[in-house]
């Protein structure tokens, strides 16, 4: 069931957007990363949910919207490309916090055993009002991933530093 869903996760700035984008114009559908709609959503109401304010209850809710995502596109014909997903927030809420938030979720929410991560690329990295953190972060946060899903039983890809057009040739020649 959960084949179809295709994460996009790695390195931050390392360009899963702008991928999804592609993906999106080839006809794919896509869902963009919870994180992102999460930070638009609290600074446009001053919000605290905000990684920089109060981390867990922004992984929480990020954890909460990936699950209503995957919820929505259950019966979505095709492949479905997701920019980042619960497993990228629950991982940062356990290594942040201590809290337990993968192993409860890992059994029942699968995506696609192949996993496809941007690696840490410092040509295209860089900050924005919705990304404050640096590349000694991002690369950090990469780590961490590239270590999180193969202890959950997923294999990663690791996307090469091309174009655009190039790097989605090469998840859907690898799909």
């Amino acid at each position: 069931m959960s084949d179809h869903f295709i994460l996009l996760s790695g390195c931050s700035g390392g360009g899963k957007s702008t991928l999804l984008e592609e993906l999106g114009r080839r006809g794919h559908a896509t869902v963009e990363e919870p994180g992102r709609r999460i930070v638009q959503e609290e600074l446009a109401t001053d919000g605290m949910a905000l990684p920089w304010r109060d981390l867990a209850a922004f992984a929480r809710r990020a954890i909460a919207m990936a699950l209503a995502d995957r919820e929505a596109m259950r019966d979505q014909p095709g492949l479905v490309f997701f920019d980042r997903g619960w497993i990228d927030t629950a991982s940062a809420l356990e290594a942040q916090t201590g809290e337990p938030a993968l192993a409860a979720l890992a059994g029942q929410h699968r995506y696609n055993a192949r996993v496809f991560l941007t690696p840490p690329w410092p040509d295209i990295y860089k900050s924005d009002p919705e990304r404050r953190h640096g590349f000694e972060a991002a690369l950090a946060e990469y780590e961490r991933l590239e270590r999180t899903y193969p202890t959950l039983g997923y294999e990663t890809v690791i996307l090469p530093k091309v174009s655009v057009a190039e790097r989605a040739d090469f998840v859907l020649a690898r799909l």
